[in-house]
């Protein structure tokens, strides 16, 4: 089963880009990568860019509606994601244990829909 593993954590409580605690929180996420992909349960993950990129849409009353930014005010924003293929729960909370931010923030475990299963 997919599970997706999703980062959200505080900009303002983490590492400075460029500091040796940036560096370390980041060889954090490549042990995690590597252990991912060695144990063969890593299909996709990428960091997101500052929220400050994001762009919200939404329709109502027919009509499309954006707005800059995402759409929830939260102290914590979504900064990543992993997909995993593991059995179950909790093969994916193991995983999710490798991720450096679990220290700091947030990781939310989701299993995602099939709407193709086999048999």
């Amino acid at each position: 089963m997919k599970y997706m593993l999703l980062i959200y954590s505080d900009p303002a409580e983490g590492p400075e880009y460029g500091t040796p605690e940036f560096e370390k929180m980041m060889a954090g996420y490549f042990s995690a990568n590597e252990k991912m992909k060695a144990d063969g349960v890593l299909c996709d993950g990428e960091g997101l860019q500052g929220i400050e990129t994001a762009t919200s849409l939404r329709i109502r009353d027919g009509k499309v509606e954006t707005m800059d930014g995402p759409f929830a005010e939260t102290r914590e924003h979504l900064g990543g994601y992993y997909v995993v293929d593991v059995p179950d729960l909790d093969a994916a909370l193991k995983y999710a244990e490798l991720i450096p931010t679990a220290h700091d923030g947030t990781i939310e475990v989701r299993p995602l829909m099939d709407y193709n299963p086999a048999g």
